[in-house]
């Protein structure tokens, strides 16, 4: 049984299961497939990448407290996240992936990790 590329439609040799014919073959259609299909998808990704950066370099230890002056400084978008979880006492905490804020008084937030 004659086998071809994925991407390129060349001939496969080696073994059974061997889908590419070359590692470029391989990364370039699995990069095809993983791309972003928008720009507004890109962008979006991007801001929640960046926002999550942040919160991993101000909450170090896991748990610690900033104003809203310094997030907004190194370039933190409030616009963006990922989940919010509301506790039974009523507090509102927005994630992004693991790492999550809540508003206190006084423009200070604190930053929290969740244990995954």
């Amino acid at each position: 049984m004659n086998k071809t590329c994925l991407e390129c439609g060349e001939k496969i040799v080696g073994r059974e299961d061997k889908k590419f014919c070359s590692d470029g073959c391989r990364n370039a259609y699995n990069n095809k497939i993983n791309k972003d299909s928008t720009n507004f998808m890109r962008n979006v990704n991007n801001k929640l990448r960046k926002n999550y950066r942040i919160l991993s370099e101000l909450n170090v230890e896991g748990k610690s407290k900033t104003t809203r002056a310094k997030l907004l400084s190194k370039g933190f978008d409030f616009e963006f996240f990922t989940n919010i979880l509301q506790t039974k006492t009523g507090n509102t905490y927005y994630f992004l992936y693991d790492q999550g804020y809540m508003l206190l008084d006084n423009d200070f937030y604190i930053l929290v990790k969740k244990d995954i």
